[in-house]
């Protein structure tokens, strides 16, 4: 492992049909929103789903695990930061900082581990070429 951090962050709003009978937003968007960091993070750094099925392989989540601060209400402006966590094993792991953008409040923490498939939809044991490629580019490796 090593010190290198490779981050994105995405800002979007609320909206309505995110919220709940409380008119706070319902626990189940934080997966959505976990999901935005996600393909932003893909975009930014060029390992996203569509690029590892160029490769010919899938990332499907095995793993998600949230945990709730405080609420967020309709109309909030949202901040998702993704970091990606290097791991030695064929996954790709992200923790994630949600904030509420007006006074910066942390209201969710979480992370999400995806292992890789091939083709045949086989797990992978060892890590494919291309992420490795990708990690060299990063200096991950």
């Amino acid at each position: 492992m090593n010190n290198i951090q490779l981050t994105s962050t995405i800002e979007f709003p609320v909206r309505f049909s995110e919220v709940d009978s409380m008119q706070i937003v319902w626990h189940g968007q934080y997966v959505k929103y976990m999901e935005e960091g996600r393909e932003d993070f893909g975009r930014k750094y060029g390992i996203s789903y569509m690029q590892i099925k160029v490769n010919d392989f899938m990332a499907p989540v095995v793993k998600l695990v949230c945990e709730f601060k405080k609420p967020l209400f309709y109309d909030d402006k949202v901040i998702v930061e993704t970091r990606y966590v290097d791991s030695e094993a064929a996954k790709l792991v992200y923790a994630f900082r949600i904030f509420r953008a007006s006074d910066n409040e942390l209201v969710a923490t979480g992370e999400s581990v995806q292992v890789f498939l091939d083709v045949n939809r086989e797990l992978m044991l060892t890590v494919p070429p291309f992420y490795e490629e990708w990690k060299k580019k990063w200096g991950l490796r």
